[in-house]
């Protein structure tokens, strides 16, 4: 099997509050917390599989932001904690705040979306040995809904995204479908967002995927 993490990497995870996922700021780390969600998951696998790996996790995931957000915070939440590897998760709060009247200001449509963030992509991605993307997700059956519908679209965008810049996506939405055709969506959320811990390790098992593990 090959892994894509070399021994004793870093590997830091950053999004909104489904990467966040009461982390401890300004770093979670495994000895400040990395949080009760998918980074603090992924560190346990990766530990307790692969303890001669030594891989160090990070976390800077942060709730409520957007793609706006993450620009804002680029420098001193990812670049200053120079990773070798790094994660992204982004994409459903761009969505959920045009639904909000009083923070409709907060939302990102999908042009800026796509510029910020394959900003992000091209500028980081000289000074990572690697960078993955998590697509958007929501975790209801139904494909017609109308909020799946606009994070699918958001979705597309990251898989493009990854396509054009050549890093791996991890596409989440997928993930959870797969579970969803036997699992009734009430016990991977309770928001259809915020995962549940079997939420949280279905993330957590398709990202390490992606990076050559398997469990």
């Amino acid at each position: 099997m090959t892994f894509l993490l070399g021994a004793k990497q870093r590997l830091l995870l950053t999004g909104d509050s489904i990467t966040d996922a009461g982390r401890a700021y300004p770093v979670g780390t495994f000895k400040t917390g990395l949080g009760e969600g998918y980074p603090n998951l992924v560190n346990s696998l990766l530990t307790a599989s692969y303890p001669e790996l030594a891989i160090e996790v990070l976390n800077t995931g942060i709730g409520g932001n957007t793609v706006r957000d993450l620009s804002a915070r680029w420098q001193t939440d990812v670049l200053d904690l120079t990773p070798d590897w790094l994660t992204i998760m982004i994409g459903v709060n761009d969505v959920w705040w045009g639904y909000d009247e009083t923070y409709a200001s907060n939302a990102v449509d999908t042009e800026e979306f796509t510029e910020r963030l394959t900003a992000l992509v091209e500028t980081t991605k000289p000074l990572v040995t690697g960078l993955v993307l998590l697509t958007p997700y929501l975790i209801e059956k139904s494909r017609t809904d109308t909020f799946r519908r606009q994070i699918e679209e958001y979705a597309a965008l990251v898989k493009s995204i990854g396509e054009e810049q050549n890093v791996p996506v991890v596409d989440t939405q997928a993930a959870f479908d797969k579970v969803l055709e036997t699992t009734d969506p009430s016990a991977l959320s309770e928001d259809k967002v915020h995962p549940t811990q079997p939420g949280h390790m279905i993330i957590a098992k398709a990202l390490l995927h992606v990076l050559g593990y398997e469990f």
